[in-house]
């Protein structure tokens, strides 16, 4: 039996995000989606996920959810036994980013949050290939049912984000670094710097992936968590 595993999805994502990966782990270990969707604090929404999962846990994160993980990760150590950070950034919010959020929380207050997620999605999101629309479906109908106050809170959260580089270089749990080769939002060298950072630490760039490889390349991205939590917790992870 696997530790139980804690899911945080991306911003405007639910547990739909994860959907493969819930469906192929679930007869294998407990697995629990936290939502991070509900203040405009990373550290609110780290405290409120540690509240909820287990005494002890793996930890992987998407995007936003892996902000939110290393939050978790910076607050209560000892609780996490490995950790997965997915297409994310451990680093604090750049100025011009902070600055580029606050037309699109304008945009959304006025009801146009369809059109701003179409904007943000077309750049950023996914790798070319013949299931991008599908994914891109599902991400907007995911960004919808969440609706614009999530939009705005998770803005704002994202906008005040810690700087996590300290908290990853004390880590010495098991880690698993995970990038879509075509992720233009968290590009493939954050992933490099981050895995540099980590003592254990396993870098997989995921080919034909863009930001969201758990619905581009759902297979591959199951097969790499299901091998990092049957890890040893002491022990780097093999290639």
């Amino acid at each position: 039996m696997t530790d139980p595993l804690v899911l945080l999805p991306g911003m405007m994502c639910d547990a739909r995000l994860f959907l493969p990966q819930i469906v192929a782990l679930s007869s294998e270990t407990s697995v629990q989606v936290a939502p991070v969707t509900q203040s405009d604090s990373i550290e609110k929404i780290a405290r409120n996920a540690l509240a909820k999962a287990p005494e002890t846990f793996a930890l992987a994160g998407l995007s936003m959810g892996g902000i939110v993980a290393m939050e978790m990760l910076s607050l209560a150590p000892k609780r996490i036994t490995r950790i997965a950070l997915m297409d994310t950034n451990c680093q604090s919010e750049m100025p011009n980013v902070a600055a580029a959020r606050e037309p699109q929380i304008v945009r959304v207050k006025a009801g146009r949050l369809q059109e701003v997620m179409r904007d943000e999605m077309k750049p950023n999101y996914l790798a070319p290939g013949p299931q991008r629309l599908e994914v891109l479906n599902t991400v907007m109908q995911m960004a919808l049912d969440l609706g614009p106050e999530v939009f705005v809170r998770q803005s704002r959260a994202l906008q005040r984000r810690p700087d996590q580089q300290a908290t990853l270089r004390r880590a010495k749990i098991p880690a698993l670094i995970l990038c879509g080769e075509h992720d233009a939002l968290c590009p493939i060298r954050r992933h490099e710097f981050m895995a540099h950072l980590m003592p254990n630490a396993e870098l997989q760039i995921i080919s034909e992936a863009g930001h969201l490889p758990t619905l581009e390349r759902p297979e591959i991205v199951t097969q790499l968590l299901r091998r990092w939590l049957s890890a040893p917790g002491s022990s780097v992870l093999s290639a």
